[in-house]
């Protein structure tokens, strides 16, 4: 009984098992007086400015500075900036087609996560569109606001809010924007999607079109985590807890292992892991309170792993064996 509880032990160490790192400011590494421009002020690692030093920043994260407005490029397309937070790793930008006081004015291009890689596999962008380093949905950086262009009224639908006379796609069809993700079956019939945008902004009346542009003006983020978490824990796994703002470096397993035990048990009553051969090696269930209970069958070496939730396999890699 004692080897068994010292097995469990063992195993619940290595999943859980991290240590702190202090978010020591990457910039300490390239010590290089901070830039300016106009409301952006202390400009430092890992972004730079058109023209500052060789050494200073990183230059894939160079901004630039046009007529006092500071700007950056995503996807080939200028945004300007509009706050820069060292403390969770993000930068605030917005179309600058977009106008305040005109509710008329919209982006000039849709965005949405989709153009982000680490909405749906391993990121190799600059940026991300969420607030950690695996994909939990209130951890989003930003929610999309869909316009949609309908040749008839849509009344019995709330989600629907009607931009009045500040958006006309053409001069016979009905403009509506719609907060958050329009899924198919909310996709009314005689309705087509003109445009997505993003928004960062938290709190707003989703019933109001003045409020929705306004959201819209805001802007959105998107953060440079993954940088920052290689320079933080370099060959080893991270995660950037968001509430105490400290990455969390994994030495013993793969931050996907980890992503996908700390996912699944915040979205399921039941998390079990298997080996290759389907033999249980962990089952994990939460009461009502989010406390777990854990029990725990034979562990060896695992070449390779699952991670299911009854029935269905959720996850799967390959990294060698536990120790």
């Amino acid at each position: 009984m004692m080897r068994r509880e010292r097995t469990l032990l063992e195993v619940l160490l290595l999943i859980l098992l991290h240590h702190h790192v202090s978010a020591t400011k990457d910039h300490q590494e390239h010590r290089c007086p901070p830039s300016s421009c106009g409301n952006i002020p202390n400009i430092t690692y890992p972004f730079r400015l058109q023209g500052d030093p060789e050494n200073c920043g990183d230059e894939r994260y160079e901004l630039g500075c046009e007529n006092n407005v500071t700007v950056l490029y995503l996807n080939s397309i200028q945004y300007h900036v509009q706050a820069i937070n060292y403390e969770n790793y993000t930068v605030r930008v917005v179309d600058p087609a977009l106008q305040h006081h005109n509710c008329s004015s919209l982006p000039l291009r849709s965005l949405s996560r989709s153009n982000f890689s680490d909405t749906y596999t391993d990121s190799a962008d600059l940026y991300q569109a969420t607030l950690y380093l695996y994909l939990i949905v209130e951890n989003l950086s930003f929610e999309h606001i869909v316009f949609v262009n309908c040749n008839h009224s849509v009344r019995e639908n709330g989600k629907y809010v009607e931009s009045g006379e500040c958006v006309k796609w053409d001069s016979k069809g009905y403009a509506y924007a719609v907060v958050g993700d329009l899924k198919a079956k909310d996709l009314e019939v005689g309705c087509d999607v003109k445009l997505v945008a993003p928004t960062s902004f938290r709190t707003f009346n989703k019933h109001s079109y003045a409020a929705i542009h306004t959201a819209l003006a805001y802007g959105f983020e998107i953060s440079w985590l993954n940088l920052a978490c290689q320079n933080h824990c370099r060959k080893e796994y991270c995660y950037f807890n968001s509430s105490s703002q400290i990455f969390d470096c994994v030495g013993g397993l793969p931050l996907e292992l980890l992503a996908g035990f700390y996912s699944s048990v915040r979205g399921f009553n039941k998390v079990e892991l298997f080996d290759e051969n389907r033999n249980l090696i962990l089952r994990s269930k939460i009461s009502k309170n989010r406390t777990f209970h854990i029990s725990m069958e034979t562990v060896k070496d695992v070449k390779s792993m699952n991670v299911v939730k009854e029935e269905y396999w959720l996850w799967h890699w390959r990294y060698g064996h536990l120790h």
